[in-house]
């Protein structure tokens, strides 16, 4: 792992997403799949109102040339992770992981994955990868001291839980758990659907990370890890 990011090489990697296509929805122009936008309307600074970059090529390329000046000036590539849609961060982790230090990949992970709203099924970041990358994190930049600290303070073997809807409930052997059966029981029946919640046991040694986050006590795991799992 590098000891400093080589921000010439993570810019570069982001003008490339950049300059990928805006995917209309059908809800377009209001909302938009791209790296950088959300939304097709978007903020120029200095500009009074937002423009429509789904609107024609000039309202596109003048926001283009507005974010680019922006990844241009980012000082860390944590100023470059705030750009970003959040449905995207994981994937720029994917492609700008061998540019980047252990500090800045660890912050860069743990801030991607708390804002995804569903990391264990991201279409452009295979559980191989998700996996790699937390094996690589620095721990202490990872997680909060307090995070770290309840951690420690697990036993050696932890009762973990998963709650699926039927959307996902071919996604069971994920890599995000509960320590918390009645958060796994509100995933489980969350959109009004009747789901299941899963159980088994991890190893502490095991446990890629902990996270407090969004109210939750989530325990992260290779999913080749995990056995004996039983429907409850």
């Amino acid at each position: 792992m590098r000891e400093t990011t080589d921000m010439t090489k993570v810019k570069s990697m982001a003008r490339m997403l950049l300059w990928t296509d805006v995917h209309k929805t059908e809800y377009s122009p209001m909302v938009v799949q791209h790296p950088f936008a959300s939304s097709g309307f978007v903020f120029i600074l200095g500009d009074e109102f937002p423009i429509d970059i789904t609107k024609n090529a000039e309202n596109l390329n003048r926001w283009r040339e507005y974010i680019g000046k922006k990844i241009d000036d980012a000082v860390t590539a944590s100023c470059i992770g705030i750009m970003l849609n959040k449905a995207y961060g994981l994937t720029f982790l994917k492609f700008a992981e061998p540019y980047l230090s252990s500090a800045d990949l660890s912050e860069l992970l743990a801030d991607a994955w708390i804002r995804s709203e569903n990391p264990n099924m991201d279409a452009n970041v295979t559980k191989k990868d998700l996996v790699a990358m937390f094996n690589q994190a620095d721990k202490s930049v990872l997680m909060s001291l307090e995070e770290r600290i309840r951690l420690s303070e697990f036993e050696d073997i932890i009762t973990i839980y998963r709650g699926v809807t039927p959307y996902n409930a071919k996604n069971v052997r994920a890599l995000s758990w509960m320590t918390n059966i009645k958060k796994a029981e509100w995933f489980a029946n969350r959109f009004g659907q009747r789901g299941t919640v899963y159980k088994t046991q991890i190893s502490k040694s095991k446990v890629l990370a902990y996270f407090m986050g969004r109210g939750e006590s989530e325990i992260i795991v290779n999913p080749k890890e995990l056995k004996n799992l039983q429907a409850i």
